[in-house]
């Protein structure tokens, strides 16, 4: 045991890794509807292996990692956050409020009664807000207090240790209230509401009307010999069989011909005919016998991702749906890494990624009216990013003095208005700045997940006098933390908004920006209505709860 514990104190990036790996493999255990996550399991790993072993990461190595991770944050987020503020979108921003307002407020009583140091606190408000980014920009902002270096040292290994303890509970409370307490609450049955409100979305059912936006899991391609419909016109045909199969190829004494809806069919013409399964199937009784394509007649469907820009003036996907017509399909939506439900109601908005399946020619004509095309073939533009983040690190720095008290954004604010920005400005400038969602998805949970191990072994050694010096005042604490914005924001939500149970429940989840809640609540409702509120209200809290960090820090500090 000596032997380990040497080895990872004189190689400190093995521990790091090795904190990542367990933490992961940790995180991925589920008890009834909770798991911890990577995060918070890389997070309690590290604070036990630096308890065991007292290991020191080089500073900047945290630096680095945390500004990568609020650059990418902002960066996703930039696009959706600018897109919801609108009139009908700020609404939600009422929950946002509600989640800043109690958790602020209680972190103030919470300090008056528990004596609490700036850095137990705000990793209090951390946690219990399960916003992992608020320990960076906390962490930050307590190394600019003037207090001797000791003191800083130890109290940003607090924020670390009271965010694990917070963020547990948090986790749980948030899971269960939004999926089954509040549920029982507003005596309702959340399946049955998230049916009623999909219907009234245009989501289709048994008893469906078409209203649906076509989906293309079972778009497929068949070729057929005309017989029973030589004489009539391309567009007569396709309208006959139900307007949702289109064709793309002809062959004519085995030449192609130019595919036009007034191009008149005849006997023994070669088609090649694209749509959906179930539209298919009496495709032949009407055309005529399938045939085995030749290559000349064969096509390959691509499926394109279209990033909605400023010049996308659709209001819902059913807009889009009429502006492809019958030759293009939309095969899902996703918004802040989310797949949102595919019906003609939802609202979308710049920022979005809809995917569309079609042949390349049509694509082609089609995206440039709707957005810009994600580029396969790159993952990243470093030059555009490595500026953002150098920026970042450049507004951080700057302070402005109020009074006595200096205020300054830090490497966390910094990063997180230049990723803002960035991404925004690439959204309107899509030739520049790309970023693939893989690729900032792995950037970002990496870059959290490395700042979070470092914060963890640094946070070891005193875990033990923390925890002795609160006992049970910090997991309470940390309950009420969670508990109370998602009450006040229910009241809110069911009482006077009257909104529907299932964006009710997304929107408190999204407050809390917690993955688990909203995929609990969207477990029980059997449908993705929830993530409509959620992905508006997780957008705006992204933003907002990072920034509660330093103003934590701040507050304790002056009434401490």
């Amino acid at each position: 045991m000596d032997a380990i514990k040497r080895f990872l104190q004189e190689t400190p990036e093995a521990a790091l890794f090795l904190c990542l790996a367990l933490g992961y493999a940790i995180g991925k255990i589920r008890i009834w509807k909770l798991s911890l996550g990577g995060v918070a399991g890389t997070l309690i790993v590290a604070i036990f292996v630096g308890m065991a072993g007292h290991i020191t990461v080089n500073a900047q190595v945290k630096n680095i990692a945390f500004a990568l991770f609020i650059f990418t944050l902002g960066y996703i987020s930039g696009p959706t956050f600018f897109g919801s503020l609108n009139r009908k979108s700020l609404k939600y921003g009422t929950f946002t409020l509600i989640e800043v307002a109690s958790v602020l407020s209680i972190t103030a009583v919470t300090t008056v009664v528990m004596k609490l140091d700036p850095g137990t606190a705000s990793g209090l408000l951390a946690g219990g807000a399960t916003e992992s980014a608020a320990v960076g920009t906390a962490t930050d902002a307590i190394s600019r207090l003037d207090r001797p270096a000791d003191e800083i040292a130890a109290m940003q290994a607090n924020v670390g240790t009271a965010y694990s303890i917070s963020y547990i509970c948090g986790l749980i409370v948030v899971v269960l209230l939004t999926s089954q307490v509040f549920p029982l609450v507003m005596r309702i049955n959340l399946r049955d509401e998230a049916a009623k409100l999909w219907k009234q979305l245009g989501g289709g059912d048994d008893d469906s009307d078409g209203s649906e936006v076509a989906a293309a899991p079972d778009l497929i391609g068949r070729a057929f010999q005309v017989r029973r419909v030589a004489g009539q016109t391309i567009a007569t045909v396709t309208a006959d069989l139900g307007g949702h199969l289109t064709v793309e190829r002809m062959l004519r004494g085995g030449k192609a011909i130019a595919v036009a809806d007034d191009v008149v069919l005849r006997a023994g013409d070669q088609v090649l005919v694209v749509g959906p399964r179930a539209d298919m199937v009496p495709a032949e009784d009407a055309i005529g016998p399938e045939i085995v394509p030749s290559s000349d007649l064969e096509t390959a469907l691509e499926i394109d991702q279209v990033v909605l820009d400023h010049r996308q003036t659709a209001a819902t996907l059913g807009d889009i749906d009429k502006q492809l017509g019958n030759r293009l399909y939309v095969t899902g939506v996703v918004r802040e890494d989310k797949e949102l439900p595919l019906h003609t109601s939802m609202a979308v908005q710049r920022g979005d990624t809809v995917r569309l399946t079609g042949s390349k020619a049509d694509l082609a004509k089609v995206v440039p009216s709707l957005g810009y095309r994600l580029d396969p073939s790159v993952k990243a533009d470093i030059i555009y990013i490595a500026l953002g983040v150098a920026l970042g690190f450049m507004i951080g720095k700057i302070v402005v003095q109020v009074g006595s008290i200096p205020l300054t954004l830090g490497t966390g604010g910094g990063c997180l208005l230049t990723g803002l920005l960035f991404g925004w400005f690439r959204s309107r400038n899509p030739e520049i700045g790309q970023y693939a969602p893989a690729a900032a998805d792995v950037i970002k949970t990496l870059g959290l997940s490395v700042f979070i191990a470092v914060v963890g072994l640094t946070s070891g050694p005193q875990a033990v006098d923390l925890v002795q010096k609160f006992g049970f005042g910090l997991p309470i604490a940390g309950i009420l933390m969670t508990a109370i914005p998602a009450c006040i924001s229910l009241v809110v939500a069911w009482r006077f908004m009257k909104l529907p149970a299932p964006l009710a429940l997304g929107a408190i989840t999204g407050q809390q920006c917690s993955t688990p809640g909203i995929t609990a609540v969207q477990q029980v409702a059997g449908n993705a209505t929830p993530l409509m509120s959620y992905t508006i209200v997780y957008a705006l809290s992204n933003v907002a709860l990072p920034l509660l960090g330093p103003i934590a820090v701040a507050m304790t500090e002056a009434i401490s």
